[in-house]
């Protein structure tokens, strides 16, 4: 009786720390934007941006929500100022243009919710009716809080450091949305405000990169 209890104590103890850690969101470490696969480095301004989409199973189980089922696709974006001012992101832009120059920004807080809550609803014209797999419609207080901790907040980044966070795009009915797709970046400022050259970072360098081992 002795030895089975002593076993389901220690299980307990190397176990319970595994359970608590897999309830709270923790956001990935950003690497310099320039070492991803998909990035514009402008070298002349000393100031890189990186888009990681987290598109299969194995990364996005990072997050409680299934995105992917819901017709999102979480993007890790990564900024990095290797120059010694600041630079400004408050007014910055983002659209992904897929192949078929279908141009989509990132969906709204609110929007994400809602559609999280009423999976039927719909914030943009789906251009291929393909049905999708029947979803809950329920969104938990943990669930807003992770989303509200993962997204990419940051309006500035100061130098020699880099900020990180997730867009969302929706996606549903669009095949392969990455593919020969372009993720295009403006309003991003110098420390007097003048704004830099866009950025255009192309995802096939993502879908083509090598898988790490």
């Amino acid at each position: 009786m002795f030895f089975p209890a002593v076993l389901l104590a220690a299980y307990a103890a190397l176990s319970g720390p595994c359970v608590m850690a897999s309830k709270n969101f923790v956001k990935p470490v950003p690497q310099p934007a320039k070492t991803y696969p998909a990035h514009d480095d402008h070298s002349d301004v000393k100031a890189a941006i990186a888009a990681d989409p987290y598109d299969n199973a194995e990364k996005a189980k990072i997050f409680s929500i299934n995105f992917t089922e819901h017709g999102f696709l979480p993007v890790f974006l990564v900024v990095t100022n290797d120059g010694d001012q600041p630079i400004s992101i408050a007014k910055m832009e983002i659209t992904l243009i897929t192949r078929n120059h279908s141009k989509l920004t990132p969906i709204s807080t609110e929007d994400l919710y809602r559609r999280l809550s009423n999976p039927q609803a719909q914030t943009r014209p789906s251009p291929i009716p393909i049905p999708r797999k029947t979803v809950k419609g329920t969104i938990t207080q943990r669930q807003r809080d992770e989303i509200e901790t993962s997204q990419f907040a940051a309006r500035a980044v100061e130098p020699h450091s880099t900020q990180s966070g997730f867009v969302f795009f929706d996606v549903g009915g669009i095949w392969q949305p990455l593919a020969e797709a372009n993720l295009d970046i403006t309003g991003v400022a110098d420390a007097k405000g003048n704004e830099l050259l866009y950025f255009e970072i192309a995802m096939q360098n993502y879908l083509s990169a090598p898988s790490k081992p």
